[in-house]
């Protein structure tokens, strides 16, 4: 395992490298424990490159045992073999010469599930960001593109599977219980999107004609028997690659297009060109054993997955700083196809919250950096909501500044222009600013400059001139490395809603740019006068989230209820009621930590009840708006100081009046949306489904009984509600023996299932209170708890650790230091899972000072481990100094 070694990679040191990879021939000959790689690599030298610099490849954990030169063994005092590098000296200068390097792996022992690596018998390989330096000495960086073709052989026996990227070449058997497959890719791409599977698996088969009439071969290989819970994934792929063609005219260019699903997992999935490897807990759904979000996220995952195959790889980054125009750019694409797919305003909602909930306290914390960093020290860590979520959302405002029909121009053009390319942000920008005459120089500065930008808002209206006037201003808070910070370009979608709940049309606006009801903020002032606005207006500012900002507007009572009953953006009025809640939740927090008794406002209680109530809104949406700030919601409002139990129990006084208050109403509610057919996992079918549930949870409130949760628990006839009964039963009632007995029952019936097994885990690990840490070591010295398995540490010490406050954050600091173990523990093998499990520690300086200083005290402990990977140095360094 590479320990860190302290090097920072800045952006500003990039150049091209001296040879030109032409093209990549692979042979393995595949063994649990020596498996043979040949590589064979064809390169010259680059016009213009110093005629005496040496080639020098990447490697990690690599054993040599052949080296060629057009088929002719090098002399040892022509190259050097360090931990990281195979440097060759004395190379033609002007004609393509062959490198041949034999290498030995062992797949059996990787446990760090990078490279290639063998799991349940299968042979899997995870080379973004820097795997494929862990099969053979390589170039092994994004803007290094070839041709590959690959050989590989197996036993027949025991891997009858053989997959790799491209189009099949052909196989036949070697005479010797062994066999041999071909793949070639004829797409040029980077080592990260290599892809290897071999083994013993189903398959699912089916077909797509695309656009221009090819036939396209759809396989998804899973374990033996769990062919039928692929067929969601499949029905997925085809709506993937026909909204694709539709929406941006991108089709598929292989013959065939093959998806694998591996239990062992670092990622959720990858996207190897036309060999896409998942996380079987991305694939496999069926009712009995996946929730509506499950589906949900198969849905959004297959195609993300699927729409890099355009975004990612046929354009690729030029180099890892670039990482947030493949990823930010295709979590859009995935965002806008599960919207066309599902609905548009519930997605958005449940994007925003995400994106509060994960990228604004990154921001907001020491590990905040740039949509486009400037520096790194390991790569793995900068794959985060920051570079995905955020980057969505700048891509996003693109197509809000420019509009849909601009925004398709500008897309077209980044196809046309950059087709079999690794390029970078300013070659994205560029195409924009093309099609449309717009200087976007300075809307650049969202991917320059790190932090949530606050903007404050205020308003005053002369009834005699009919003139509203909207006062704006911009401010950027300073992050880690940027501690002054210039004014963005902030597109915000604007009302003005009248008295009688109508849109105001004013008849001038001066002051500043407005593009339909878009407002441009591009000063860090900005002061907008709107004439003939014939009454007061109440302003609804940001609709739809069109910026990714902290909104700073003074509003009554009043004016938030008013909004919530008649803004005719869905988001918005969400918005309103969950403002509404949100102030409550943190004034009830501050009379907690002060021992004062608090109230809740009637106000806010109808104002839910009439949004549970209106049966002109969909019940998802309704779901939305009965769901109330989370507990990380309301620390992150709070900012400092932050006390879990006080904000627990304040959250928990407030859902229990909204309960008492709507009981009536929400066992009307738990009636009327029962299941009237057979299961569905189509989003209306699922939104029902959201609103009994959050029906239920309040029912159980309102009662104070586990009855009606644990009958619902035995009615159950599929996941989503049996696991919400569930979940219920152990959040408010984990010592009754109704929990103990849905415990067992669901335990009994899932053993054998992997990923079901995986939410019993995750249910009890959200317990909340001081005696979650005891249950959480409890279960960790459960025989089906697997400390090997991602997915299984995620679930159990990952849930713990970022999904539950009050037991994470108990006063005596003895879950910091449970973690701080476990991250030293779990580093030694798994270095990328050990630093994704340590950033739940991010936002530690908000806390109040004891638990604080507990926190801090464990991160010294991990900080001060032996032999730590560049993974968790990096994370726990930054989390430390900033």
């Amino acid at each position: 395992m590479r320990t860190d070694t302290g090097e920072i990679i800045h952006l500003e040191d990039y150049r091209e490298t001296d040879f030109v990879l032409e093209r990549v021939d692979l042979t393995f000959e595949l063994d649990p424990t020596d498996t043979k790689v040949e590589a064979r690599l064809i390169f010259h030298r680059r016009p213009g490159a110093d005629p005496s610099a040496p080639l020098v490849l990447d490697g990690d954990a690599l054993t040599l045992t052949g080296l060629l030169l057009d088929q002719e063994p090098i002399a040892e005092a022509d190259y050097t073999e360090t931990e990281t590098a195979l440097t060759i000296r004395t190379l033609p200068e002007s004609v393509p010469f062959e490198i041949c390097i034999t290498t030995s792996l062992s797949p059996q022992t990787n446990t760090q599930l990078m490279g290639l690596y063998r799991t349940n018998n299968v042979y899997c390989t995870q080379c973004e960001a820097e795997g494929f330096r862990r099969i053979t000495y390589f170039p092994d960086r994004p803007d290094v593109l070839a041709v590959y073709t690959v050989n590989i052989i197996a036993d027949k026996a025991t891997v009858p599977l053989l997959l790799s990227n491209g189009n099949f070449l052909g196989g036949a058997n070697m005479g010797d219980g062994r066999h041999f497959a071909a793949w070639f890719d004829p797409h040029p791409k980077p080592s990260y999107l290599f892809a290897l599977v071999a083994g013993d698996l189903g398959v699912v088969e089916d077909t797509f004609t695309t656009m221009t009439g090819r036939e396209v071969a759809l396989k998804i290989y899973v374990e033996h028997g769990n062919e039928p819970r692929a067929a969601y994934a499949m029905d997925a792929l085809k709506r993937s690659m026909r909204w694709d063609e539709e929406v941006f005219g991108r089709e598929y260019d292989l013959d065939i297009f093959k998806i694998v699903a591996v239990s062992d997992f670092n990622m959720g999935a990858m996207e190897n060109k036309g060999l896409n490897v998942f996380n079987d807990k991305y694939v496999l759904a069926d009712p009995e054993t996946a929730t509506d979000q499950d589906y949900a996220n198969i849905e959004a995952i297959i195609a993300h997955e699927y729409f890099h195959n355009w975004t990612g790889n046929r354009i690729t980054c030029r180099d890892w700083f670039q990482l947030c125009l493949k990823e930010g750019l295709t979590v859009y694409r995935d965002h806008e196809f599960s919207a066309d797919q599902r609905s548009r305003a519930v997605k958005r909602i449940a994007e925003v919250r995400f994106l509060k909930a994960e990228q604004f306290p990154e921001d907001g914390g020491p590990l905040a950096h740039p949509v486009r960093p400037t520096r790194y020290r390991e790569i793995n860590n900068f794959y985060t909501a920051t570079v995905y979520e955020k980057g969505s959302e700048v891509t996003r405002m693109i197509a809000t500044l420019l509009g849909r029909d601009l925004f398709k121009a500008g897309m077209d053009l980044y196809f046309e222009r950059h087709d079999g390319q690794a390029v970078t942000i300013e070659d994205f920008i560029a195409c924009f600013a093309a099609v449309s005459g717009r200087d976007l120089s300075q809307f650049a500065l969202w991917y320059h400059q790190a932090g949530t930008p606050l903007v404050s808002a205020s308003g005053s209206y002369d009834a005699g001139r009919q003139r509203f006037t909207l006062s704006l201003e911009q401010m950027v808070p300073p992050t880690p490395g940027q501690s002054s910070k210039e004014p963005m370009h902030i597109p915000l979608r604007l009302a003005l809603v009248l008295e009688d709940g109508s849109i105001a049309t004013p008849s001038s606006v001066s002051g500043g740019e407005m593009t339909g009801d878009v407002l441009h903020l591009t000063e860090r002032s900005q002061t907008l006068v709107f004439e003939g606005i014939a009454s007061r207006p109440v302003v609804s500012l940001n609709r739809d989230f069109s910026a990714p900002i902290n909104l700073h507007l003074e509003r009554t009572a009043a004016e938030r209820a008013h909004l919530a009953r008649y803004e005719t953006d869905p988001f918005a009025r969400w918005q309103a009621l969950n403002d509404m809640a949100l102030l409550a939740l943190v004034e009830g927090t501050a009379s907690v930590r002060t021992g004062e008794t608090f109230a809740v406002e009637p106000a806010l209680i109808e104002a839910l009840l009439a949004a549970a109530r209106d049966e002109t809104l969909e019940p998802a949406f309704r779901a939305q708006a009965l769901a109330l700030p989370s507990e990380s919601d309301i620390a992150r409002e709070i900012g400092r100081q932050v006390d879990p139990d006080a904000i627990f129990a304040a959250r928990q006084q407030i859902m229990t009046a909204i309960a008492k208050a709507g009981a009536s109403d929400f066992a009307a509610l738990y009636d009327r949306m029962a299941p009237s057919g057979p299961f569905s996992p189509d989003a209306a079918s699922a939104g029902r489904r959201a609103l009994r549930n959050a029906a239920l949870s309040y029912l159980v409130l309102a009662e104070d009984s586990p009855v009606r949760a644990a009958a619902a628990y035995d009615a159950a006839d599929n996941m989503t509600d049996r696991i919400h009964a569930l979940t219920t039963l152990c959040h408010r009632f984990p010592d009754a023996p109704d929990t103990a007995r849905a415990l067992d029952d669901f335990k009994t019936q899932f053993a054998d299932m992997a990923l079901v097994l995986d939410k019993w885990f995750a249910a009890q690990a959200t317990i909340p209170g001081e005696g979650a840490l005891g249950r959480v070591k409890a279960l960790m010295a459960d025989p089906l708890f697997n400390p090997l398995n991602p997915n299984r540490v995620r679930a159990l010490i990952g849930t713990f650790a970022f999904s539950n406050p009050t037991g994470f954050n108990r006063a005596d600091g003895e879950a910091y230091r449970f973690l701080a173990s476990q991250i030293l523990d779990i580093d030694s093998r798994n270095p990328q899972l050990a630093a994704r499990l340590l950033t739940s520690m991010r936002s530690w300086r908000s806390l109040e000072e004891k638990r604080a200083e507990k926190a801090k005290l464990a991160l010294k402990e991990i900080a001060a481990g032996a032999k730590l990977s560049a993974d968790v140095s990096d994370i726990v360094d930054r989390t430390l100094k900033a």
